[in-house]
């Protein structure tokens, strides 16, 4: 099946093809990569079976168009591809694999940063890539930061320097320090958040879910005269709405 996949992209992308899908990058087509992957993660939030599939087919079409851009540049194949993460999978399970007989997680992490080491990588943050959302991003940082040791023993260490921050946060006089601050702020937040378990970015999309679920009831509630209301009156309505749900 993947086959005809496979033959579609190359005839789109050969002489007589689509003028758009010619004309794209790896660098133009980046985008729609992300977009596909966080559209999977929507569909599996709603739990929508259908559309799960649907988006892992945008997903593998975008793996694919990847491959075949690298295929016209004689970089690599999408074969290459598929060889190259059976051989990642296999390397970091040789309890499953391999001779060893016991590891797990623990094992996956030493050989992924024995890997980190064998392409150079000359620090413990090395490689987590900046393309990821930013709460995630911090939390990866953090995470490698913390099998040096460089990590709080407990919530409470954390816990103390989000009020740390936040005071900065007051006390800065100018918007680059406003800035600066609220961004060792976050940081601070999102290590609290690790420290108790959570998963920062996993938790604000559902604050934002629920932020927009909340904004749609009460404008719903208020109408046409919506927008006109006072700020006392919108706020009765979201106490409300937040009560309900």
């Amino acid at each position: 099946m993947i086959d005809r996949l496979v033959a579609i992209m190359a005839r789109l992308r050969g002489p007589g093809g689509c003028e758009w899908d010619r004309a794209q990058t790896w660098q133009t087509i980046a985008p729609y990569t992300i977009e596909e992957a966080y559209e999977v993660a929507d569909a599996i939030a709603r739990d929508d079976v259908a559309d799960i599939r649907d988006e892992l087919g945008d997903l593998l079409l975008q793996v694919v168009f990847h491959s075949r851009i690298a295929e016209e540049r004689g970089a690599f194949t999408l074969a290459d591809v598929v060889a190259g993460i059976s051989d990642k999978m296999e390397r970091r399970h040789p309890h499953i694999f391999g001779e060893a007989t016991s590891g797990g997680r623990h094992m996956w992490e030493e050989i992924k940063a024995a890997e980190r080491a064998e392409r150079g990588a000359a620090s413990a943050v090395d490689g987590v890539a900046v393309g990821l959302p930013a709460l995630m991003r911090a939390e990866k940082l953090q995470k490698r930061a913390a099998r040096t040791g460089f990590d709080w023993p407990d919530a409470s260490g954390p816990r103390a320097k989000v009020d740390e921050e936040l005071a900065e946060v007051e006390a800065a006089t100018t918007h680059e320090e406003r800035v600066d601050e609220i961004g060792d702020l976050l940081q601070a937040v999102v290590n609290w958040a690790r420290h108790l378990g959570v998963d920062a970015e996993a938790a604000l999309r559902q604050a934002n879910a629920k932020f927009e679920r909340r904004f749609r009831a009460i404008e719903t509630a208020g109408g046409e005269a919506f927008a006109a209301m006072s700020l006392e009156e919108k706020e009765h309505l979201w106490q409300t709405v937040a009560k309900a749900r």
